[in-house]
């Protein structure tokens, strides 16, 4: 995590019905957030091969990210940085971890970049009471959209678990 500013991490784990191989299976494929993430508009792969990973989301209010892929762990998760393009980027980690022969769980960690230049003083109460609760009724929504997809076998609906004001 080394060159970022960021706030301090805010993370949702979920656990799913499905073994560690195919959960990581689910978060590795190239394009998945067009099936799995439920403010999704677009996922674009930029390139998804042994030499990197990056990709595009646009959000369904136009908003658009680029996820680039700093780690990459086969069979356990990676790390990436994500925001608009030239500006600044969030850190974030995906792990999966085996809870049992056929449920495994997935954490997504993000470290923000909201609120990280302004001092820790003047910061604190607007990320304790708007950042944080916005990114964990994010974070929660976005597992479960890959848990919905496990489960059904079918798309996530877009907003599916409410619309949210920074995404929708």
């Amino acid at each position: 995590m080394e060159g970022f500013r960021t706030s301090p991490p805010i993370s949702v784990t979920k656990t799913f019905e499905l073994s560690k191989e195919k959960l990581w299976k689910l978060i590795s494929d190239s394009g998945n957030l067009n099936d799995c993430h439920p403010f999704c508009k677009l996922n674009e792969v930029i390139q998804w091969d042994n030499d990197g990973h990056v990709d595009r989301l646009v959000y369904l209010n136009e908003r658009t990210y680029v996820r680039q892929f700093l780690t990459w762990n086969e069979g356990e998760g990676y790390t990436l940085k994500i925001g608009e393009e030239n500006g600044s980027q969030s850190f974030v980690e995906w792990k999966i971890e085996a809870a049992s022969k056929n449920h495994s769980q997935l954490t997504i960690t993000v470290h923000p970049y909201l609120l990280a230049k302004f001092p820790k003083l003047i910061a604190y109460l607007p990320y304790q009471l708007w950042i944080r609760p916005k990114m964990r009724r994010y974070l929660h929504s976005v597992v479960s959209g890959f848990e919905y997809v496990a489960r059904t076998g079918e798309a996530v609906p877009r907003n599916h678990f409410g619309r949210h004001s920074w995404f929708s």
